[in-house]
């Protein structure tokens, strides 16, 4: 009988132990994701809204958790102050103009304060108790909405496109029946051959018309005209070129002037440098 007992109390006093252990692994654990035991400083910012963010949500700096949120207080009906316990190692970083938003661990994950690097080399890093600046997280709600209605719009789409295409195949309409009917498609191949032997007529009307008695001065008047105007834009061409050859030769003779003269003019300062 003493030895159960004995056995007994050996048994619980592991099972206590063990059970001691466990709740001050699990105490040391919750303390470090929380910044229980180590050195912290407070940042503070404020949102119109929040998003659904919770006391003891992550802080993220730079893709790294840094802290926990540590307070979350409503100052009025549009302002919401959000208070930030983050480690003491990285206040080095984080700069006066660094800006805090509200972000996601995913798609569906719990809400996290992001705060965003400095962009201003010359600011100063922040101090505890600070309020930095602060940018309004994306109204999802408002995101679902837009994306419903567009949903119902393509569909809507989508079914009016799916009649349309059973029409054509029914037949119906002017594209059904070019489609389906083939007598309506030779008509249109019919009609464009005719268009083209009618264009091919008119041409050969055309060349007629040049050789014949009564027209023929008319179409020489334009072929002398046309010369004509050849002629006149070639002499056109020809005086202006002559006149750019003027005023080439003359701007050569008076640059060569200068040229001598200035030669001159060097040759008497060295002639006089020389006395």
């Amino acid at each position: 009988m003493d030895a159960q007992n004995s056995k007994f109390k050996v048994r619980l006093g592991l099972f206590v132990i063990v059970g001691v252990g466990l709740f001050i692994l699990g105490i040391f654990i919750i303390g470090k994701q929380k910044n229980m035991f180590d050195p912290v400083f407070t940042l503070t910012a404020t949102f119109h809204d929040i998003g659904g963010l919770q006391v003891g949500n992550n802080v993220r700096f730079s893709g790294i958790n840094v802290g926990t949120i540590d307070n979350i207080v409503i100052i009025n009906d549009s302002t919401v102050k959000v208070d930030m316990l983050i480690k003491k190692d990285v206040q080095r970083f984080i700069k006066t103009d660094s800006n805090a938003g509200i972000g996601s661990e995913g798609i569906i994950g719990d809400k996290l304060i992001v705060i965003s690097q400095g962009g201003n080399a010359t600011a100063k890093t922040v101090q505890s108790g600070q309020v930095i600046a602060s940018s309004e997280p994306a109204n999802t709600d408002a995101i679902m909405a837009s994306l419903q209605v567009t949903a119902d719009n393509a569909a809507i789409a989508t079914g009016e496109i799916s009649e349309i295409v059973m029409k054509i195949n029914r037949g119906e309409g002017t594209l059904g029946k070019l489609i389906s009917d083939k007598s309506m498609a030779n008509n249109i191949d019919a009609t464009l051959l005719n268009l083209k032997s009618s264009t091919k007529g008119l041409n050969e009307n055309m060349e007629a018309a040049k050789h014949n008695f009564l027209l023929r001065g008319y179409f020489k008047k334009k072929e002398k005209a046309a010369a004509k105007a050849k002629e006149e834009a070639e002499e056109k061409a020809e005086k202006a070129k002559k006149e750019a050859d003027k005023k080439a030769k003359q701007a050569k003779e008076e640059a060569d002037k200068k040229a001598e003269a200035a030669k001159a003019a060097a040759d008497k300062k060295a002639k006089d440098a020389k006395k």
